[in-house]
């Protein structure tokens, strides 16, 4: 069995993200930038498997500037067996995403496709379920546990009401929550051996993908910063000052 791993780089998520002066997005010159840490959960449950003796390859995949193959050698550090590198120096939208990840599933024949839910740069969650539709498979989202049973995966999904649990044929998309797992961490001897592992570049011009980005950002601006709190006597004086400022 081969899975295939999304693994998209986004500012760390200890920064404290800041707006360029002109608006036009977020700061990202000396800025640490690491793995989406719901991607990085995706890996380690693919390496899981792979260790169950359920999978034999585990590919990470990422589409991003030509410096994000440092990126992919932490992935191949986790334990992937091989990286494929989708290169653009554009942003890309969920749509756009999927369609390239489409391209490599045609390729490379993928028995179970595992994604982070969402990424922590847009929040879009809209991935996973638009690689399920264009692909006519199978999806579970919010996985916060997976078992393979032959040619079928039960997931227990994370939904508002609990836990829900389904059964999916495979191929399949799953998508992971922040309980599936507690990815492991990379060791010196990992990150040596990755530095010789396979990672195949690919020009995204080259993969003849339809652009899905219709959404266009116009401008970024921080939140407004809270103001002081004030403090009050008794419940009279509360809501005496909720009616002035016209909220009851």
């Amino acid at each position: 069995m081969k899975i295939l791993v999304g693994y998209k780089r986004v500012v760390d998520y200890n920064v404290r993200i800041q707006v360029k002066p002109d608006g036009s997005g977020v700061v990202t010159e000396g800025v640490k930038l690491s793995a989406n840490p719901f991607d990085d959960i995706a890996l380690e449950e693919a390496l899981r498997l792979r260790e169950k003796g359920v999978a034999t390859d585990v590919i990470v995949a990422t589409i991003g500037p030509a410096d994000c193959q440092a990126h992919l050698r932490n992935g191949l550090a986790m334990g992937a067996n091989r990286a494929i590198h989708v290169v653009t120096a554009d942003a890309i939208q969920p749509l756009t995403a999927a369609r390239a990840l489409l391209k490599l599933i045609e390729k490379e024949q993928p028995d179970i496709v595992i994604l982070g839910k969402q990424a922590i740069d847009d929040d879009c969650n809209q991935t996973g379920q638009m690689l399920a539709a264009l692909w006519n498979r199978p999806q579970a989202t919010f996985a916060s546990k997976v078992e393979i049973n032959g040619g079928a995966a039960r997931v227990t999904r994370e939904v508002d009401a609990g836990l829900e649990t389904i059964e999916v044929d495979l191929p399949a998309v799953i998508t992971t929550d922040l309980r599936l797992n507690e990815p492991r961490f990379i060791k010196l001897p990992d990150i040596m051996k990755a530095k010789s592992k396979p990672l195949e570049t690919i020009d995204f011009a080259s993969l003849g993908v339809e652009s899905g980005d219709h959404l266009k950002t116009t401008a970024y601006a921080a939140p407004a910063k809270r103001s002081k709190g004030v403090m009050v006597k008794d419940v009279a004086e509360l809501v005496s000052l909720l009616k002035t400022k016209g909220l009851v």
